[in-house]
């Protein structure tokens, strides 16, 4: 083996790069490995087009904990977020709904004057619980059969819930088990006023709102907060990479050694102990610590091998559920939609915001249920963000760059089709799509950038494209994520640890599974103090 480390991060991720910080901090000697030619891993901004910019993956902030912000110090190294003016448009036929900036309930109240009038209930109840999951984002779960400290950390993280009202206690259990349908029907009377909430359980998650648990989805994204305000998303000047860039730059100042085009073929194992990894090249190196920031699937599937894996590990392995069927889109305009229910090219609210085009439950049901059957639906659920309109660093004076995000695009093509063969079809339906609610929209396109669920798999780590690192279900939440036994970040073989999105609390641009996959690491080799204490 060339070198040797104290630790080694396999994939410089947002999460990655977190974890490698409090490890450096710690006085650890770290290096970061990376298999692609720029550091970020899913949160990087990249051209795409001569003049045109985007995040290329993930695309939109909220999720990133407050207290990585404050450590790694962000914020002072230049990283600035705009909030949206209103947080999400949503056109249907004849019609439209607008949410946030002040103008929720007057709009609910278009369509329902019932809706308007239990909105504020609604919202007070969804940030009780999201208050509890931001308490719990960055404490490591209870560790079944962990012993007292398990027993410990299961008592003290369920005092909160005790502490709740009996409401608030019914309000979490149906987050937790119902349907988005079922939730939301117990709430809402109209069908688009149920929609602008039901989006945000299929985010990322291979499920109709129809699907028990797909409620949970919808909790995840609002647990969030942007300069204080809770709930808010906003986007990150110069793309999702600027974050990572910060990152890194905190990670080099700490003393971490960063390497890009050093994909990772195997992590080293003797004797039940990680003692390094073996890159593609072939060059061993060496480590006292590994900390996998992919998810479980690849981790276990393709980086260890089977043989280091006891056989029960090794099926449950197997049944972790991974591909959150996303299709996701890059595009240069030479000018702003044009919506029918909204005309005008002219830079509008509405151009800021997320741009939802599935307006009713039934809609986006319909679109797994075609997914499942053949691929992907002929009415797609599609989130359009031009983040040009708040950020003119991003394109050329006067055109945009817009991000296509889509969902119930199946991870595995039935019928032994391939996505290499049909990704250029799938695109085409959703321009399609786009340019049924604003018709200037295919004549604007002047370059695309397509990412199938395969494409996201080779060019992210993705497995079936699935931008959680594993289904948002409740067999694989909290202590369970990725699975009973092994929810606090420790893996099977010694010395070999997860912190990336596939442990708790789960996806998006957190920083936590990482902050606390050191935190305990730094427990393990007794200098939590210098770091946590």
């Amino acid at each position: 083996m060339t070198k040797s480390y104290d630790a080694l991060i396999i994939g410089g991720g947002h999460n990655g790069l977190v974890c490698a910080f409090y490890l450096a901090r710690a006085g650890l000697k770290v290096r970061v490995l990376e298999r692609r030619h720029i550091v970020g891993g899913a949160a990087v901004t990249e051209e795409f087009a001569p003049g045109f910019r985007n995040s290329t993956a993930s695309y939109t902030v909220s999720l990133l904990r407050p207290k990585v912000i404050r450590d790694m110090r962000l914020h002072e190294r230049g990283w600035r977020i705009i909030e949206r003016t209103i947080s999400n448009f949503l056109p249907h036929d004849g019609g439209y709904l607008k949410l946030g900036g002040g103008q929720t309930q007057a709009e609910f109240a278009r369509f329902s004057q019932h809706d308007a009038d239990i909105f504020p209930q609604y919202e007070a109840a969804l940030e009780r619980v999201a208050a509890v999951l931001r308490d719990m984002a960055l404490k490591t779960p209870p560790n079944a059969g962990g012993g007292l400290r398990a027993l410990i950390a299961a008592a003290l993280q369920g005092k909160r819930l005790a502490g709740m009202d009996i409401e608030a206690q019914r309000d979490t259990m149906d987050l937790f088990v119902k349907s988005a349908r079922d939730f939301l029907d117990h709430w809402f009377d109209n069908e688009y006023v149920k929609a602008a909430f039901g989006f945000d359980a299929v985010v990322g998650n291979y499920a109709s709102p129809d699907t028990p648990g797909s409620a949970y989805v919808l909790l995840h994204h609002v647990f969030g907060e942007v300069n204080g305000k809770m709930g808010t998303w906003g986007h990150s000047v110069g793309g999702m990479g600027s974050i990572t860039q910060y990152m890194a730059e905190a990670c080099a100042e700490a003393g971490v050694e960063i390497s890009l085009d050093a994909p990772v073929a195997r992590v080293l194992v003797d004797g039940n102990k990680a003692v390094g990894v073996k890159l593609e090249s072939g060059e061993e190196i060496a480590a006292k610590i590994v900390a996998a920031n992919v998810g479980p699937a690849l981790l276990f599937r393709q980086l260890v091998d089977r043989s280091d894996l006891a056989p029960d590990f090794a099926r449950r392995v197997d049944g972790f559920k991974a591909g959150s069927g996303t299709f996701r889109m890059n595009v240069a305009l030479s000018e702003l939609p044009d919506f029918t229910v909204l005309p005008g090219t002219a830079l509008a609210e509405h151009h800021t915001a997320g741009i939802i085009i599935a307006p009713t439950l039934d809609y986006m049901d319909k679109a797994f249920t075609d997914a499942k059957a053949k691929g992907w639906s002929d009415d797609p659920i599609v989130e359009l963000k031009i983040p040009s309109s708040v950020d003119d660093s991003l394109a050329p004076p006067g055109q945009h760059v817009a991000s296509l995000f889509c969902q119930q695009f199946a991870p595995v093509l039935p019928n032994g089709r391939s996505w290499d063969d049909e990704r250029e079809a799938a695109a085409e339906t959703i321009i399609d799509t786009v340019t049924r609610h604003a018709p200037n929209f295919r004549g604007s396109i002047i370059a695309t950038q397509i990412h199938s669920p395969v494409d996201l798999e080779r060019k992210f780590g993705l497995i079936g494209g699935d931008i959680m690192h594993g289904h948002m279900s409740l067999d694989q939440l909290w202590a369970a994520r990725p699975m009973l036994g092994h929810g606090d970040y420790r893996s099977p073989i010694k010395g070999l640890y997860m912190c990336g999105a596939g442990t708790h609390p789960g996806g998006g641009v957190t920083g936590a599974p990482g902050h606390n996959a050191a935190h305990e690491i730094l427990r393990d080799r007794s200098l939590l103090g210098r770091v946590f204490g």
